[in-house]
């Protein structure tokens, strides 16, 4: 058995120090309220042999000092915590000196809405505590948790990371003119300590769908998803469809938080729901989602089905489904994460005559899905995040233009 891990601190040693390994295994800190809960989670990842906790904190401002004093390359960071909660701490963290956070957070109690929040801040990953609170049936559950809190770990320690160059709501001016050309009510807009704006009801956005955009998305999505998503035309008669990496039970937190960002064109899927033009649907956690039918009138259907390359949802199901309903009038856009989950489906995409894109490396958090979708020759262009959407503009453009004449822009 491994030896358990002591809260008395490792000596400061810098990123990535470990006695006689040559600095090989990289240093975490992990933040919590809770002692069992720290004890518990320095024991996995002790006992894995690829990461080393070098100290523990038990609020947030012990972890922003735990952080300046011994420099650990990763963070496992508790949301709900006293005399300085885990947002802040991120956000000071990622002001002086930017690294890998993975967030370890309850879904209760606001605990989904702060995660999303977490992840926008600049936390890379979320790891979803188990239901039962901090006593030993939850130290047991959290135990079983280990295998998904070390892939979160693997996903960060390989995550490029910087400090974020403007907050969520600095991105709302950008669209504040075609919210206002809608009628808009732009205090809804306001800042982020608001209630986040509910996704508005799917059946007061006339039109179904001709085409669809589907996205796919993992370690870093939430904030490219929040740049990505405002930024996208409307009036092209496309429904954008998103699976994002991450735990049931925060992806209706996202899909709001998305909403707010976007004047309430997003909602968390439902099994059956019609798919509608300028309408963004994202796949809930823990559920595959696919196209059934025909453009104009499509529904989405929801499953359990086993998961595909370690999840689910998996895009690769999505995006072949788009492929077989729309044809050609499909763009397939694959964004940060790591794994190779929406290659397949891009290559669907591709030879349905739909267009397929994938996100650059300088861009990207992790540069796994976008590089093997790109390797395998599945996404045919690589771009920035910043002109991701002007790209998808102009193929929604010349769709709309070729209208009819069932052209599409695969090559």
């Amino acid at each position: 058995m491994a030896p358990r891990f002591s809260e008395a601190a490792a000596p400061p040693g810098g990123r990535g120090a470990e006695e006689g390994s040559g600095g090989a295994a990289p240093t975490v800190l992990v933040a919590d309220d809770s002692a069992l809960l720290r004890r518990v989670l320095s024991d996995l990842i002790a006992a894995s042999g690829e990461f080393r906790v070098v100290a523990t904190a038990r609020d947030g401002l012990d972890a922003v000092e735990k952080v300046r004093a011994y420099q650990p390359d990763l963070v496992t960071m508790d949301l709900a915590m006293p005399v300085l909660d885990g947002l802040e701490a991120i956000a000071r963290i990622m002001r002086e000196g930017p690294r890998p956070i993975v967030v370890v957070s309850a879904r209760a109690g606001g605990g989904a809405a702060e995660a999303i929040r977490a992840l926008e801040l600049g936390a890379v990953d979320l790891v979803a505590k188990p239901e039962g609170g901090a006593g030993a049936a939850g130290a047991d559950a959290l135990r079983a948790l280990g295998p998904r809190l070390l892939e979160a770990l693997r996903a960060a320690a390989a995550a490029v990371v910087t400090s974020p160059t403007r907050a969520p709501s600095d991105r709302r001016p950008a669209i504040a003119a075609r919210e206002a050309r809608a009628g808009a009510d732009r205090t809804q807009l306001a800042g982020p300590a608001r209630p986040a704006v509910a996704a508005v009801p799917v059946a007061a956005v006339p039109g179904g769908a001709r085409a669809v955009v589907v996205v796919a998305a993992s370690t870093g999505g939430p904030r490219a998803l929040a740049d990505l998503l405002p930024a996208l035309p409307t009036g092209q008669g496309a429904a954008v469809l998103v699976v994002q990496h991450m735990p049931a039970g925060f992806t209706q937190s996202l899909a709001q938080r998305l909403a707010g960002l976007c004047g309430g064109r997003v909602t968390e899927a439902r099994a059956g729901a019609p798919l509608l033009a300028d309408t963004i649907y994202v796949a809930p956690g823990d559920w595959h989602m696919r196209v059934r039918g025909a453009p104009g009138t499509a529904t989405l259907a929801l499953d359990q089905e086993a998961p595909l390359w370690g999840v689910r949802p998996a895009a690769d199901h999505l995006f072949r489904s788009a492929a077989e309903v729309f044809g050609p009038r499909v763009v397939g856009v694959v964004l940060t994460g790591m794994g190779r989950d929406g290659t397949e489906g891009l290559w669907a995409v591709r030879r349905a005559g739909g267009a397929t894109l994938a996100q650059d490396r300088s861009t990207s958090v992790v540069y796994g899905m976008p590089h093997a979708a790109l390797e395998a020759g599945a996404a045919s262009e690589a771009v920035p995040l910043d002109r991701m959407a002007a790209r998808v503009a102009a193929v929604l453009r010349r769709l709309a233009e070729n209208e009819g004449e069932g052209e599409g822009e695969g090559r």
